[in-house]
This record gives structure tokens, sequence and C-alpha cells, in this order.
């Protein structure tokens, strides 16, 4: 049972779930305000304004830096792992999306003749913009400066 007990008071979990739900939840709210209607898919996509995963994990270095401060090797181990995840969220995610984008270009010009190839559109947002990363990063750092430890 204190397993069960450690993971739900787990404030470094706490901060990076925090973190992840509220950039989901700002981004649904923008595409409502946008488009007059609610999609699910929305909150489980990746993509978009701010970067859920830059949210997560940077709540998740914050929060380790306040619990075991910045020597420590749980702050180290964060802080590489958040490195990671936000190269490839503004980097390779975002190249394939772009990649995406042309192939679909391509399918709908092929489509218009007899000739398809690409029934299915692939998913062009999956990356995000530099400016996505940092305003993901910052909301995240955020999130366990106003959660206090507990």
């Amino acid at each position: 049972m204190d397993y069960i007990k450690g993971f739900f008071t787990n404030y470094v979990l706490i901060c990076a779930f925090i973190g992840w739900f509220g950039a989901q939840f700002i981004k649904c709210v923008a595409y409502i305000a946008k488009n007059r209607s609610f999609s699910f898919s929305v909150v489980m996509s990746s993509g978009g304004m701010p970067s859920s995963h830059s949210a997560t994990v940077c709540a998740m270095v914050v929060a380790t830096a306040k619990l075991y401060g910045t020597k420590s090797i749980g702050f180290a181990l964060a802080f590489v792992l958040a490195f990671i995840v936000m190269y490839d969220a503004a980097g390779v995610r975002r190249a394939a999306g772009e990649q995406a984008k042309v192939l679909n270009h391509i399918a709908d010009d092929l489509s218009k003749g007899d000739t398809r190839y690409l029934e299915k559109h692939l998913k062009e947002l999956i990356g995000h913009t530099p400016l996505q990363v940092l305003v993901g990063a910052t909301f995240g750092i955020v999130i366990p400066l106003l959660v206090p430890v507990f």
C-alpha cells in the first residue's frame, strides 16, 4: 500500500502531471475559442501551443531541484531528460511534421488525377516551434514554484 500512496503523493510526479494537464487544458481552451466547438482529440494530441512535453519535463526538473537541490543525481537526470525531450520536440518531431505536410500536398495533387497512392493524411502537427517549446518550458517551471511541497 505504501507504493500506491507514494505514487499519488510524489511531489515531482504531481508537478509534472499538473504541467502536462495544464498545457493540454490551455490547448483545449484555445481550440474551443477558435473553433467554437470541442474536440477530444485535442486533449491527447501532440504539437501546438504550449508544448505539454516541455511543460511536463520542466515541471519535473524544477520540482526535483526544489526537493533535492541542483547538485543531486535526480536533478541531473531530470535536466538531461528535459533537454532531450525539448530538443526532440522542436527538432526531430517538427521536421517529421514538415515532411508529412509535403507528403500530404503530393497526395492531394495526385488524388486529383486517377492515381491515388495515399488514402490517409499523415499527422502534420507532431512537433513544436521553438516558441511553443519556450512557452511550455516557462509554464512547467512556474508550476513547482506555485505548488507547495507537502
